[in-house]
């Protein structure tokens, strides 16, 4: 029986053999191939979905980036850079690397298709500045790592020659990140509902720009001047289509959504029970430990535009009372203020202290903000109550979450929009927003020489006026005792202004290595608040 069973098989594998080709070349009809993934638009809008898990949104990988700078602390005792103290094992494999390279086979796959007849011109433009968008964000991404790479714009076999290439030459990869994304900028759509469009290539050539012209000048590789200025041109159409910004600055990053608000380019939309993120929990749980360092807390100005250093309405900051009273508003958004409520160690019930001093920043975040976000003594993602700001790890009063170990624990991305469950958070993440376009714009300003009163207006006055802080006047700048004295006065404010703005968006890291100030600033102690025993 076995032999027969061979023979036959065998007699019906030669009679399928003789048939027509035809019969082996047919697609199959119950799943998609490359042959039949590309047949209308909406197949390329299926297929591109996939691309947009290159966005970290609330990741927490992202904010803990920022801990190889210089402006915030994890809040474990933790000390040192593990860069700096040469303390990084380079591993056999990169997560980073084999995802960005899996994502550019994929975005070659979708190019390799826009002209297959099957597309108007108009939406053959459009996917392939989708494409050609993508493909430049995942170099970027490699370049910052790595610093060359191979580039590949075809989709490689087993046979493929450029599986063993050699890396690409800084010069020509950023040549070509720059290409893909000023023809993605000549032929996308101009406004589509929160999906790449040529507001948000834009933006991506405003940040590549400004990181690629920086670094090519503080580290003398030549032709800064071309990133710098392409820049400069897409940060300048930017401003001028999107004026405006969202007055709330605590908004931006705890709105449960971000639907057409003024300023936000891109955001990723995260909807309870389907799509859920765990930042805003880390906020309010014993596993968040970020924390920003006073050096973090110095940058933020008092509401007269002068440093803490020299302006009158400051009060000292051996008191965290003083030290709070009369600063940028955006403080009070990124740090917890202080206070001292009566309250239960496990309990939402709370009241006020019977001395009043206790209460002055609740009484102001009661005006200032809401219950659902700043509003009221702080609380854990089970609601409840923070009995004292700063929240000490090593005095905790017997509440082990919301912990700080500087005394300036993080408080950006708390909320309490959803008390009661946990790692389930729910609010909406900015991708590309105008706030980093304003202050990218007046970095690559004052780099290429053009930077003056009225830029400053446009950008860094923008930006302080929802902070409720005086404007900077280029004809009186106040003094700063902290100003590195390689760095232009004017230099220092933008950056400052940038450092403010985006703390805790994990630009910070790139920020100082492009600036070539990694070692100095961030091999320097990492300080909290002062603490009068």
């Amino acid at each position: 029986m076995k032999k027969i069973y061979i023979l036959l098989v065998s007699i019906s594998l030669m009679a399928f053999a003789s048939c027509s080709n035809d019969i082996l070349d047919k697609l199959p009809k119950d799943s998609l191939v490359e042959e039949t993934a590309f047949t209308s638009s909406q197949n390329f809008e299926t297929f591109s979905w996939g691309f947009y898990t290159v966005f970290e949104g609330y990741n927490l990988g992202k904010f803990d980036e920022e801990f190889k700078g210089d402006l915030m602390l994890q809040s474990n005792g933790s000390q040192g850079n593990a860069w700096l103290w040469q303390r990084i094992t380079v591993p056999t494999a990169s997560g980073l690397w084999n995802d960005s390279y899996k994502n550019i086979r994929t975005i070659n796959i979708m190019l390799r298709n826009v002209d297959n007849g099957s597309l108007s011109l108009s939406d053959r433009n459009h996917w392939e500045g989708v494409g050609l968008f993508f493909r430049a964000y995942n170099y970027i991404n490699l370049l910052k790592e790595y610093g060359e790479v191979p580039w590949i714009t075809k989709v490689l076999n087993d046979e493929s020659e450029e599986l063993l290439a050699p890396r690409t030459p800084r010069d020509e990869l950023t040549k070509n990140i720059l290409n893909d994304l000023l023809r993605a900028e000549e032929i996308i759509r101009v406004d589509t509902d929160n999906t790449i469009d040529q507001d948000v290539v834009r933006a991506l050539i405003s940040r590549f720009g400004l990181f690629e012209g920086t670094w090519r000048k503080y580290h003398g590789l030549g032709n800064s001047e071309t990133y710098l200025q392409e820049s400069m041109n897409a940060s300048s159409k930017l401003i001028e289509k999107n004026p405006e910004l969202m007055p709330n600055y605590d908004l931006v990053f705890n709105s449960e959504s971000l639907l057409n608000q003024p300023g936000i380019l891109l955001y990723k939309d995260y909807v309870t029970a389907e799509v859920t993120q765990i930042v805003t929990s880390r906020h309010r749980n014993s596993a968040g430990n970020w924390d920003l360092t006073k050096k973090g807390v110095d940058k933020y100005l008092c509401l007269d535009g002068q440093t803490r250093w020299t302006s009158p309405l400051f009060d000292g900051d051996k008191n965290p009372y003083d030290e709070f009273r009369n600063r940028d508003r955006r403080l009070y958004v990124t740090t917890t203020v202080p206070y001292k409520v009566v309250a239960d160690n496990n309990s939402s019930n709370w009241s006020y202290d019977p001395d009043p001093k206790y209460r002055e920043y609740l009484d102001f975040m009661d005006n200032f903000s809401d219950p659902k976000h700043k509003a009221g003594p702080n609380s854990n993602w089970n609601g409840f109550i923070v009995k004292t700001e700063p929240h000490f790890r090593l005095f905790n009063v017997g509440q082990g979450f919301n912990v700080t170990y500087t005394g300036y624990r993080s408080h950006k991305y708390y909320n309490q929009l959803n008390t009661g469950i946990q790692n389930q958070d729910v609010a909406d993440a900015p991708i590309f927003r105008m706030g980093e376009v304003l202050v990218n714009h007046a970095e690559v300003a004052y780099e290429l020489g053009q930077f003056t009163q009225s830029v400053a207006d446009v950008t860094i006055n923008k930006l302080r006026e929802r902070g409720e802080v005086a404007p900077l006047n280029l004809g009186n700048i106040a003094e700063d005792p902290t100003k590195d004295s390689d760095v232009n006065a004017v230099l220092w404010e933008i950056r400052r202004e940038r450092a403010v703005e985006l703390m805790m968006e994990g630009f910070r890291p790139d920020d100082i290595r492009r600036w070539k100030k990694f070692v100095e600033y961030g091999s320097k102690e990492k300080l909290g608040r002062w603490v009068d025993n």
